[in-house]
């Protein structure tokens, strides 16, 4: 058997591991929060909407950017073959104080040819047009920037730029922010995670 002090001496010392290596965790994970904002929207399996979104009213805005990082789950097979071309909606904003299907501009995604699209996604009075961006690597920061120019929108992701009209009397977006939302007529076929840092 172990002395009476040996004993104690172990149990002290194991303490004090134990408590450093809690403080280092706490440490660690409090550190990562301030390196690493994303936050991660999750869509979950069998929806459309993803969760942390909140109404955000905009006013006057002239230019959204933020970055945005896609991992695998951003890869998926749609049940209807024809769906697979169906536009996702990364982030954007309702403009006009409308409706966003009156009145919109958005980010789109979509998972097509084995690769992540990432393209321009706009309603003017109610009708919808969308222009390609590019193909973009997964689980890479990828910068973007939507810019109200008036009589057009500017869609800037890796400094690659496609443009849409945009109907409006304003220089600036009015509406409310728009988050993350799989589909199109299908749900998401799993749970989807995307990592998205506001600048």
């Amino acid at each position: 058997m172990l002395m009476p002090k040996l004993q104690k001496y172990l149990f002290c010392t194991t303490v004090i591991l134990v408590l450093s290596l809690l403080s280092c965790s706490k440490e660690n994970s409090e550190t990562e929060l301030i390196t690493n904002p994303f936050k991660v929207y999750k869509i979950s399996k069998g929806q459309h909407f993803s969760e942390h979104t909140i109404f955000k009213e905009i006013t006057g805005l002239k230019a959204m950017s933020f970055t945005v990082i896609f991992d695998s789950t951003a890869k998926y097979t749609s049940i209807n073959p024809q769906n697979q071309f169906d536009i996702n909606k990364l982030y954007g904003f309702a403009d006009n104080n409308k409706f966003h299907h009156v009145f919109s501009a958005r980010i789109g995604w979509r998972w097509v040819s084995n690769q992540l699209e990432l393209l321009g996604y706009v309603y003017n009075d109610s009708i919808l047009k969308f222009a390609p961006i590019g193909f973009f690597p997964l689980n890479t920061e990828l910068p973007c920037k939507i810019e109200v120019a008036k009589n057009k929108y500017l869609f800037r992701v890796n400094n690659i730029l496609a443009e849409l009209p945009r109907t409006t009397l304003d220089s600036t977006a009015n509406g409310y922010q728009l988050y993350p939302y799989f589909g199109g007529d299908e749900t998401a076929p799993h749970d989807i995670y995307i990592r998205i840092k506001d600048h």
